[in-house]
């Protein structure tokens, strides 16, 4: 089975998509199953996770009646209030649907660098580390050192580092990406994280090529393992930089020398494992 671990769905007009340019051609429109369909055929692609991309509980429903109608969505990564303990029993309630795989906060977004160290935020992680939910992180290399902090911290948390902690490939300097590289080594030796191979186009220049990503691939498939490491579209995202085919594409492309087997866990294997498909 090969599974794209990480894409999106959603409609403009429900409201609560805060990050979202309001007149932008590629994002600022809806994208459904419809849409997204075809390409997956195209790739051979057998099955999705669908991850949220508003910070509402009322959009993780939303994306779970998807999921409800739509076989090939496997599973659902939404978000509830890590500064709202009463979410907990949303967290409870959302655990019983059998595609709610587990949660994503929006901290990119969010000003404090550290807000994952709060302790008004910590029943959250103890949560979904009892029900056996999975947390994906969302950030960049400046996160590194405090994810790195919040995984020890809960070291049977199962975590999955989103697009590689989004390095900044546009910037194309040494010390960004020896930065980087340190703090994702750091992470895949000291925690059983994985991470998802994903959004690095929307990272790099317009006219990026897969020469450009793969001091970052190769470091990411060397530190984490193919076993810990799952391809993701990031689609509609992606699309600021390639069409679903040019990313999937490239990231045959960056892959062709590992062995089939290991090819065969980063395009299904290591999702099936990580989200209990």
């Amino acid at each position: 089975m090969k599974i794209d671990a990480h894409q999106h769905f959603w409609h403009p007009h429900r409201g609560d998509y805060g990050w979202m340019p309001k007149d932008d051609p590629t994002l600022s429109r809806p994208y459904a199953p419809a849409d997204l369909a075809p390409q997956l055929a195209a790739a051979g692609i057998d099955g999705t996770i669908l991850v949220q991309a508003a910070p509402t509980v009322y959009e993780t429903e939303y994306m779970l009646g998807i999921a409800d109608a739509t076989p090939w969505v496997l599973g659902v990564v939404g978000w509830i209030d890590f500064e709202n303990p009463a979410d907990l029993a949303h967290l409870k309630r959302l655990a019983n649907h059998p595609k709610f795989k587990g949660v994503r906060p929006m901290i990119q977004d969010i000003p404090d660098d550290a807000w994952m160290l709060r302790d008004d935020v910590q029943w959250a992680f103890r949560a979904i580390t009892d029900l056996g939910l999975r947390f994906d992180a969302l950030g960049f290399p400046r996160h590194l050192a405090h994810f790195r902090t919040l995984l020890n911290r809960y070291p049977d948390m199962q975590t999955v580092i989103d697009h590689c902690m989004k390095p900044q490939i546009r910037d194309n300097s040494p010390d960004h990406l020896r930065f980087w590289s340190d703090g994702m080594s750091r992470l895949a030796d000291e925690t059983a994280a994985c991470v998802k191979f994903s959004a690095l186009i929307t990272e790099a220049n317009p006219d990026w090529t897969p020469a450009d990503l793969k001091p970052y691939t190769d470091h990411i498939f060397a530190s984490f393992g193919p076993e810990r490491t799952m391809w993701g579209s990031d689609w509609p995202v992606c699309r600021l930089r390639g069409e679903y085919a040019d990313w999937h594409g490239a990231a045959r492309t960056l892959t062709a020398t590992l062995t089939e087997v290991d090819r065969a866990l980063i395009f299904g294997g290591t999702a099936a494992s990580f989200y209990g498909l």
